[in-house]
């Protein structure tokens, strides 16, 4: 799902994608400057490894994501720590957010419930 970021403003616009046995439900809605606040749930399960005997297992999520996706280059004045995305084609990728938060969740270290 692509969204134009020239298309959003101040009223929230609404998201919901689903991947495989995860949902990423949310919303974006214009911050300032070239900057789109995006706030969403992050729930489901996904397959993870177990650190210590390697063995796959369910992973229960449930993360709730706040970020910031910039419209062209990100110039940071250095006075704020955020979590910016930035965006060269003026389009917000919702699945390509929701597979890499994905990946970033499963390369943590892990435990299956044999091994805690």
């Amino acid at each position: 799902m692509k969204v134009t970021l020239r298309k959003i403003n101040n009223t929230p616009l609404d998201f919901e994608v689903k991947s495989k046995e995860i949902t990423f439900k949310g919303y974006l809605q214009y911050h300032a400057g070239k900057l789109i606040l995006l706030k969403a749930k992050l729930t489901g399960l996904t397959d993870a490894q177990c650190i210590q005997c390697g063995d796959e297992f369910k992973l229960p999520v449930d993360e709730e994501i706040e970020l910031f996706i910039s419209d062209g280059i990100y110039e940071d004045d250095g006075n704020l720590e955020i979590d910016v995305v930035e965006s060269f084609d003026s389009q917000a990728n919702i699945d390509e957010l929701l597979n890499s938060e994905i990946e970033l969740i499963k390369s943590d270290y892990h435990s299956c419930k044999n091994c805690k």
